[in-house]
């Protein structure tokens, strides 16, 4: 069987995600997947989500962070596909 070739998902979170615990709960379904990255807080109210592993685990988290439930109150999700750049370790918030 061939191995799934990993992938790195960015995905921009907008709506009411700061200060409810949004990070911390994307960064525990990310490790139930076995990804690794990083939820970031940005200045403009956003939480900007960095996943890397395999494309059906990175998938299962954006849909996780699109349909839910999450803390707080996500409008909308905007997200881009790229190849790993960088090789992440663990799953953290910043």
């Amino acid at each position: 069987m061939q191995e799934l070739a990993e992938v790195r998902l960015t995905a921009w979170v907008h709506g009411y995600v700061q200060g409810v615990g949004f990070r911390w709960w994307t960064r525990s379904r990310a490790l139930e997947l076995g990804l690794t990255g990083y939820a970031s807080n940005r200045p403009d109210g956003r939480v900007q989500v960095v996943a890397q592993g395999q494309r059906p685990a990175c998938e299962k988290l954006l849909e996780l962070l699109q349909n839910g439930p999450t803390p707080g109150r996500v409008d909308k999700v905007i997200a881009d596909w790229s190849e790993v750049g960088e090789t992440l370790s663990g799953f953290t918030e910043r």
